[in-house]
C-alpha cells in the first residue's frame, strides 16, 4: 500500500500545483511575460481566445478538489465524507485526465482543433503526456481503494 499512498501523494501534489498555477493565471500570465506569449504557449490561440479569470479560477477549484480526492483515497490526506465519494471521485479524475491526455494527442495533432505550432509542440511533449501519467496514477489509486 505504500506504493499507492506515494502515487496518490505525487498525483495530488501535481494536481494541487497545477491548480495553484491556474489560480495565478486568473491575474497574470506568469511564468510567461506577456498575455500574447501565454495565449500562444498555454492555450494555443490568440489573446481574444483566452479563458476569463473566472474560468481560470473554476479550473483551479476543480484541480484542488481532484487533488484532495486522489490524495484522500490514497491515504496521503485525511479522509472526510463518504468513502464512495473518494472512490468515484478519484475514478472520475483518472478518466478526465486520461481523456485529456489521449484527446490532446489525437485531436490537436489531427488538425480537427486548430492551435498554434508552439502549443502543439508543448502539448505533444509535455501537456498530454503529463495528463496521461497523472491519469494513470489516479486510476491506480482509484482501483486500489482506501
Amino acid at each position: 500500500m505504500d506504493a499507492v499512498r506515494n502515487t496518490g501523494a505525487a498525483v495530488a501534489g501535481a494536481l494541487a500545483a497545477t491548480g495553484a498555477l491556474h489560480a495565478a493565471w486568473a491575474a497574470t500570465p506568469w511564468p510567461l511575460r506577456t498575455r500574447e506569449d501565454f495565449a500562444d504557449a498555454v492555450v494555443g490561440v490568440g489573446v481574444e481566445g483566452l479563458p476569463s479569470p473566472a474560468a481560470c479560477l473554476a479550473v483551479a477549484g476543480a484541480l484542488g478538489a481532484a487533488a484532495y480526492l486522489v490524495g484522500a483515497r490514497a491515504g496521503a490526506l485525511p479522509a472526510a465524507g463518504p468513502r464512495w465519494v473518494r472512490g468515484a471521485g478519484s475514478g472520475t479524475v483518472a478518466a478526465v485526465l486520461l481523456a485529456r491526455g489521449a484527446g490532446g494527442l489525437l485531436l490537436f495533432g489531427s488538425g480537427r482543433i486548430e492551435r498554434t505550432e508552439r502549443f502543439l509542440r508543448l502539448d505533444r511533449r509535455y501537456y498530454s503526456p503529463l495528463c496521461l501519467a497523472l491519469g494513470a496514477g489516479a486510476g491506480l489509486v482509484a482501483a486500489a481503494g482506501d
